[in-house]
């Protein structure tokens, strides 16, 4: 291949750089018996009910503390399928590089996508390449579509919450938000703070394999677990209670929190689900996630309740109720 250091035009271009490009970059990594070169790949069809997904990033920086853009890719589409408790099968994935992007860079994401996608047992089966010229993109852009068989007799929606649920966070909340906002460096704050992006299919895979009963699952990404929770209570017309001081906050990200006067409910995660069901399955639930890596920190953080539909209310320490403000504006950009 040509010794070029950096993405050229000419490598999106459709001739032989393209060709090399991809077989540096993309092909060894994501090969595999269903990866094609033709114009779609033929894929054995699901059993039963299926989920598809897709999701375009554009993190800003793509290289952080816990991660980077690549694996982020991967995890944000596995995570969206696996929030319909679908188990991933297939993802394609689509690059928009900029003009002189580095390709050991381009390497290390693709090397950090094939890694995630083995560690979840999802196979890249198709992809598509496009360079583009200087400044018209900020790095790279990466765009996944996934495709997973859901169980029978599972069908979690975020408008099937019932007052009485149990509420369930599978860890410290606002790790990913606070990380991209240090990694900026825009306010000079220097604290020991990690991504908690990552794949959560097993999660999900073992609290299915406790109980099928399980109404609501998502992933708090933009806006938080408090976005999530008023978008739920808004489909479901039901009110949500938490405990605050239940809520898991990493000690690094509340001393940022406070500094910048930000509520870590409403800082992105990638690595966290939301998670409602009865009460009485609650504790099966708990004991599943604390089987998975990704989820140690899973607890129950509070309930749903019929009275104040739409909205949020935190029980406080000192033991009065306070409305949690609903989210308005851009907290913090560019985060997945």
């Amino acid at each position: 291949m040509s010794t070029e250091k950096k993405v050229t035009l000419a490598m999106g271009a459709g001739g032989k750089q393209t060709a090399e490009l991809i077989d540096r970059v993309f092909a060894q990594r994501f090969a595999s018996s269903l990866l094609t070169a033709d114009d779609a790949a033929v894929l054995d069809a699901p059993r039963g009910k299926m989920a598809m997904s897709t999701d375009g990033f554009i993190v800003s920086p793509s290289f952080f503390a816990g991660g980077n853009i690549g694996k982020l890719s991967i995890c944000g589409t596995v995570n969206d399928l696996a929030c319909m408790g679908a188990r991933p099968l297939y993802l394609t994935c689509a690059f928009v590089i900029e003009e002189g992007y580095p390709l050991d860079k381009l390497e290390q994401i693709a090397d950090s996508m094939a890694a995630t996608a083995a560690e979840v047992g999802v196979t890249l089966v198709a992809g598509d390449t496009k360079v583009a010229g200087h400044g018209q993109v900020d790095g790279v852009f990466i765009t996944t579509t996934g495709v997973g068989e859901i169980p029978e007799g599972v069908a979690p929606a975020g408008d099937k919450a019932m007052p009485g649920d149990a509420i369930i966070v599978t860890g410290d909340v606002g790790r990913h938000g606070c990380t991209i906002l240090l990694e900026r460096d825009n306010f000079g704050i220097e604290a020991d703070v990690t991504s908690d992006c990552a794949p959560l299919w097993k999660s999900v895979e073992a609290m299915l394999s406790a109980t099928h009963d399980v109404h609501v699952i998502r992933d708090a990404t933009r806006g938080g677990v408090g976005t999530v929770l008023y978008e739920i209570a808004g489909q479901s017309g039901v009110g949500v209670e938490l405990d605050a001081a239940e809520v898991p906050v990493d000690p690094a990200v509340g001393g940022v929190c406070r500094m910048l006067g930000l509520e870590p409910l409403y800082l992105a995660c990638e690595g966290r689900l939301v998670v409602i069901a009865p009460q009485e399955v609650a504790p099966s639930i708990v004991e599943a996630l604390h089987s998975c890596p990704y989820s140690q920190g899973g607890k129950v953080i509070g309930r749903v309740v019929a009275d104040r539909p739409g909205w949020v209310v935190l029980n406080t320490e000192v033991g009065t109720q306070t409305l949690l403000p609903q989210p308005t504006g851009e907290l913090l950009p560019r985060i997945c």
